[in-house]
């Protein structure tokens, strides 16, 4: 089994990310709510998703680079107040103007949290156990989402949208956690850069890896934000559900998940990181079908469960899999700023299908969009490398121990 300080640093990880998800997502259950507070229209909230995946690659350069030159845990307390600070303040807006700004800035510590948090986890953690860490780490995203649905079912309804953001200053304890009971990782201490300067020759030195780090994650996050964020809405507008409605299959897509996290991340440690997402993928390209053009409640919210454990089973592979590939002396930095690199090319996906709703209808704009986008992937994989079971300690080279 995993030691203490494994399940001590994963802990700190899943819990920063699933708070982290939960304060992005609640605004996908109050587009309508919000639009009609402010007097916008639907599709200006919806730009302010896009205005915080924008916003996520500074946070990964301001906290990784934090992390490679003091540490882990420190960057990630700091991070966990910041974005904590920031909701609680985006309940306070009073103009749509303000609501936009605090949602660009809630994109920096968003940005900041996945890196350092993966990082610390997957260097703590023993390689034979990697995979399903990565698993239940990755998840944290989808409790994330689950709670936030949680919330819009039971806290919105009788608190109004001020208090689905003041809920998000609750993370704020978590930095208690993380300095009481999170080790310091020992790979960090072997490999830690002492300037800037070097951390840009690490990056550099490695340019190509990298750039094939943030092809994968642009189309990881096309795959991830294009078949859950505006998929409430889809059901409320193009399938007339009520909300109160959507948001059980929203819950009940969660659950499925992030059993596929955990249940694809145990397996990419028997066949390899890259054959594990394929598979995940094609559980997800069978589910298109239904899960956009089904005609029945049961058939979308069953096509749903099922999407979502090959789409979250494909990224719970990615921590791991990230921070295998990495250099040794920036780990702080690389994965989280590929994956933010990612988002950041891809953060018109709720636009890009909005818009495609108005031209071929929501079903279509859905399911060719995720068609496009998982064919696209496979060929990135099945062209890629792996690095399964690599060692993050210096001298330490014998794979699948510990």
């Amino acid at each position: 089994m995993p030691s203490n300080k494994s399940r001590h640093a994963v802990a700190a990880g899943f819990l920063g990310w699933t708070l982290d998800a939960f304060d992005f997502f609640v605004v996908v259950f109050m587009l309508d709510v919000l639009a009609a507070h402010f007097g916008v229209p639907k599709r200006q909230i919806v730009n302010t998703l896009t205005a915080t995946l924008l916003f996520r690659p500074v946070g990964a350069i301001i906290f990784g680079m934090l992390a490679d030159r003091f540490g882990r845990r420190m960057p990630l307390m700091a991070n966990v107040v910041y974005f904590s600070v920031i909701e609680l303040l985006t309940g306070f807006s009073g103009t749509f103007t303000q609501f936009l700004i605090l949602r660009a800035l809630f994109g920096i510590g968003m940005g900041g949290e996945w890196g350092v948090g993966a990082s610390l986890a997957m260097e703590n953690a023993p390689r034979k156990w990697r995979g399903v860490l990565s698993g239940i780490l990755q998840s944290g995203y989808s409790c994330g989402f689950l709670l936030a649905a949680l919330a819009s079912r039971f806290v919105l309804p009788r608190f109004g949208w001020q208090w689905m953001f003041w809920l998000g200053a609750l993370p704020a304890l978590l930095a208690f956690y993380i300095r009481f009971s999170v080790p310091e990782s020992k790979a960090w201490e072997e490999h830690r850069v002492g300037t800037l300067r070097e951390m840009f020759n690490a990056v550099r030195g490695h340019a190509k890896t990298f750039a094939y780090l943030v092809l994968l994650m642009t189309f990881m996050m096309f795959l991830s934000h294009g078949t859950q964020d505006l998929y409430p809405d889809f059901l409320k507008e193009s399938r007339h559900i009520v909300k109160s409605t959507a948001d059980l299959v929203v819950i009940l897509m969660n659950v499925g998940a992030i059993i596929g996290a955990i249940i694809f991340g145990q397996l990419s440690q028997n066949i390899g990181r890259r054959y594990s997402m394929l598979c995940a993928l094609g559980v997800s390209l069978l589910a298109i079908p239904f899960w956009s053009f089904g005609g029945s409640l049961l058939v979308l919210a069953g096509a749903a469960f099922v999407m979502q454990i090959g789409v979250q089973g494909a990224w719970g592979i990615i921590p791991v899999h990230l921070n295998e590939l990495a250099p040794d002396s920036v780990r702080g930095l690389v994965p989280g700023l590929a994956y933010q690199f990612g988002i950041l090319i891809a953060a018109p996906v709720n636009t890009i299908q909005h818009a495609l709703r108005d031209r071929v209808g929501y079903s279509w704009a859905l399911a060719g969009f995720e068609i496009v986008t998982m064919l696209v992937l496979t060929v990135v994989l099945s062209l890629g490398r792996e690095e399964k079971g690599r060692s993050f300690h210096s001298g330490d080279v014998v794979l699948e121990t510990d």
